[in-house]
C-alpha cells in the first residue's frame, strides 16, 4: 500500500491515482446582482412614459402651463439617466415644449391685445 500526499487539487486531477477519482471542473464565480441598475432604469423608463403621456395629455386636453412644465421636467430627467426609452422621452420633451410655448405665444397675445385695448381707449378720448 502507497501512501501520497496531495499538495494540491491540480496535482491531485494530474496524478489520477486517488481511486474513485472524478475529474473536478471549474467553478464559474457567481455574479452579484446590480439592484441599483436596473432601479434607476425602471425609474428613467418611469419618467419617460410620464413625459410622454403629459404631452399628449397637454395637447389632447388643453392644459397649457402647470401639465407641460411637468412633463418637461420628467423628460429631461430621463434622458439624463440615459433610458431604454429615449424616444418616449424626446416625444414627451417635445410635446410638453410645444405646448408650454404654445402658451406663452397665446399669453403675449392675450397681454399684447389687453394692452392695446386700453392705449386704444385712452387715446380716443374715451377717458377724458
Amino acid at each position: 500500500m502507497s501512501t501520497h500526499t496531495l499538495e494540491s487539487p491540480a496535482q491531485f486531477a494530474a496524478d489520477g491515482s486517488a481511486q474513485g477519482a472524478q475529474p473536478t471542473q471549474p467553478v464559474q464565480p457567481v455574479q452579484p446582482a446590480q439592484p441599483a441598475q436596473s432601479s434607476a432604469s425602471d425609474q428613467g423608463n418611469a419618467f419617460a412614459v410620464t413625459s410622454f403621456v403629459l404631452g399628449i395629455a397637454s395637447i389632447v386636453a388643453g392644459w397649457t402651463f402647470v401639465a407641460p412644465i411637468v412633463g418637461l421636467i420628467f423628460g429631461i430627467i430621463s434622458l439624463r439617466r440615459r433610458t431604454a426609452e429615449r424616444t418616449l422621452a424626446l416625444w414627451g420633451v417635445w410635446l410638453n415644449a410645444a405646448m408650454l410655448a404654445l402658451s406663452v405665444l397665446i399669453g403675449i397675445v392675450v397681454v399684447g391685445i389687453f394692452m392695446l385695448s386700453v392705449l386704444g381707449g385712452a387715446f380716443s378720448g374715451a377717458w377724458v
